[in-house]
């Protein structure tokens, strides 16, 4: 047994901890749990726990159901919303297959190809998400069949006496409280929608943290009457919810985005990166942008960027290069703008980081900046300057991926097969729905 696993067990004896919740996800980002005595946990330490993958979206097959769930000791942590008496923690796991193999079709596993796949080439990542979310009165819609917000708040606006603010100091306390460092917090521009950064950490920490944080701000809002969402475009008049990513890859203590004098401090590596993002965001945006619901918020405006661009400072590209103090050359990084709150975070790190991988094997060059706000372009000027879109809606976005064979290599083929299956049953239902809309639009006139 390590040091992390008898660290585990010591620490669940001395504060006297009733349940350990095993989570993990399945291939659409669900969170999944499942509750052990203390006396299980040695055990599941050495063998795992056995469960049935076939009920899981996307894990097995059903011919070949059985599957292991390994807690990993280095996720433990006590859960404060669950009260100081009979204490309850939580620890992610890996999914293996019954002869101890990580499970292809684990979205925790599909990332960690990913990042081992980056450290054979020299480069540990680093991400920093800044995550969005609506905080409603309720999740019943409001008369209009809108859902009410809590306060009607703008950007950055202090709200005194709000419900936001005492939620936002509450939900951060709770993040701090499980190992999560929060960066900032602040109101965003829709009302009701706040924004909490976490501070930055390898890639597999930040999509473990991002599953945690929607669990944390879930319970804080359920505490506090009222109800949070991720869905990516709740109203139709105000922004969507993003979760743009800053990413860095550094190679031993040294930044490899960073080049002191090149054009934006930008190193070659760090502009075959962006390349790569930018060429294969067609083929990876149904995993980073995976509901009907993703694409309302990419072409609704509100600052969502719709077009393959990128630019310095510029926050109508998909890529935004940040400005960053002089002297900072470890802070070098990128942004990538089109990923959204409800994104599976394994996945969609995975294919992001990808992309830039293959970007950086094979030498892409990267076309010019952006320098213009790219929304207020006529769609000629677009053309000329290269700035084609992204999928307009799901369907775009499923037949992108399915002509990609970049997808399946980052992937692997099952979740490949699997997230796309899902997803064309999704648009399928979609399709087949009337709603308000056209009632209101046509039922009077035609």
């Amino acid at each position: 047994m390590d040091r992390q696993q008898e660290f585990v067990l010591r620490t669940i004896e001395e504060r006297d901890v009733r349940f350990v919740r095993l989570w993990f996800t399945d291939v659409v980002g669900s969170l999944k749990s499942v509750a052990l005595a203390p006396a299980e946990v040695e055990g599941a330490f050495e063998e795992g726990l056995g469960f049935d993958g076939s009920a899981i979206e996307g894990l097995a097959r059903v011919f070949e159901a059985d599957m292991l769930a390994q807690p990993d000791p280095a996720t433990f942590q006590i859960l404060p919303w669950r009260g100081e008496t009979e204490q309850t923690a939580r620890m992610f796991c890996d999914i293996l297959t019954p002869d101890g193999e990580p499970s292809a079709a684990d979205p925790r596993n599909v990332l960690k190809r990913t990042l081992a796949k980056a450290a054979d080439m020299g480069f540990t990542c680093y991400t920093h998400p800044e995550i969005e979310f609506y905080l409603l009165k309720s999740q019943e819609p409001g008369p209009d069949g809108a859902p009410i917000p809590v306060d009607e708040g703008g950007y950055f606006d202090h709200v005194p006496g709000g419900v936001a603010q005492d939620f936002r100091r509450t939900a951060v306390t709770m993040l701090e409280a499980v190992g999560i460092s929060v960066e900032f917090s602040h109101h965003e521009a829709g009302p009701g929608q706040n924004e909490i950064d976490l501070r930055y950490a390898d890639a597999l920490q930040t999509a473990d943290n991002i599953m945690t944080f929607r669990t944390v701000i879930k319970e804080v809002a359920l505490q506090q009457g009222t109800y949070a969402t991720f869905m990516p475009k709740p109203f139709t008049a105000h922004p969507g919810s993003g979760m743009h990513t800053h990413f860095s890859l550094f190679e031993g203590d040294t930044n490899a985005f960073y080049e002191a004098g090149a054009e934006f401090q930008l190193s070659k590596t760090a502009r075959q990166f962006i390349a790569g993002i930018l060429k294969h965001a067609p083929e990876f945006t149904a995993v980073t942008n995976q509901f009907v619901n993703s694409y309302k918020r990419l072409w609704g405006g509100g600052e969502a960027p719709s077009y393959l661009s990128w630019g310095h400072n510029n926050r109508s590209a998909l890529v935004r290069v940040p400005l960053y103090k002089p002297g900072k050359g470890q802070s070098a990084r990128i942004e990538y703008r089109g990923i959204d709150s409800a994104a599976n975070p394994y996945l969609a790190y995975a294919v992001l980081l990808g992309a830039g991988l293959k970007g950086i094997e094979e030498g892409y060059d990267l076309p010019a900046a952006a320098e213009d706000d790219v929304w207020s372009l006529s769609s000629a000027e677009r053309r000329a300057m290269g700035h084609d879109p992204l999928p307009a809606s799901l369907h775009d976005a499923i037949r992108s991926m399915e002509d990609s064979e970049l997808m399946p290599q980052i992937l692997g083929e099952q979740v490949f097969e699997h997230f796309l299956r899902n997803k064309r049953a999704e648009w399928q239902d979609y399709r087949l729905q009337v709603t308000p809309y056209e009632l209101q639009r046509n039922l009077g006139i035609l």
